[in-house]
């Protein structure tokens, strides 16, 4: 019983082989420190928010051969086979990717000219680009348009 108790009693009481934590505050305070307070780390930025572009239903046609070697509304020369569209209002290097609605092929092309000049249809596409979505034959498909970067 005796050492029982001389245990409980050593274990009590603190070691006087450690500061308390006052004097270690004390120590450490006359000592240059090399730990350096950091603000806490701030939240990390909020991702950028995808906007998706509505899809745009209209009417496409294609122009070619008659329009080659000419210049083209941003100084182009227009080229047969090229992946290039006229549109009307957006700016010049706008990527637009093109599906046709008849069979589902897909082309991306980027506006350098201005057109179409027939009120109903809502893009023409180079050579290249009809060729790529199989319309050429039939001259005007249903497409839909959907933006994909501005030319700015």
């Amino acid at each position: 019983m005796g050492l029982l108790l001389l245990l409980l009693l050593a274990w009590s009481e603190p070691s006087r082989a450690s500061p308390s934590a006052e004097e270690f505050l004390v120590e450490q305070s006359s000592e240059p420190s090399l730990f350096v307070p950091v603000a806490p780390l701030a939240a990390p930025p909020a991702p950028k928010a995808v906007v998706l572009q509505p899809q745009i239903h209209g009417a496409a046609s294609w122009y070619g051969p008659g329009f080659y070697g000419r210049r083209t509304a941003n100084g182009e020369t227009f080229r047969p086979d090229t992946l290039t569209a006229a549109h009307r209002t957006l700016p010049f290097g706008t990527r637009v990717r093109v599906t046709n609605l008849v069979n589902g092929k897909t082309v991306v092309v980027r506006i350098n000219d201005r057109g179409p000049f027939r009120r109903h249809r809502m893009i023409d596409l180079a050579h290249g680009a009809a060729t790529v979505l199989q319309m050429k034959q039939d001259g005007e498909v249903p497409v839909a348009l959907e933006i994909l970067d501005s030319g700015n």
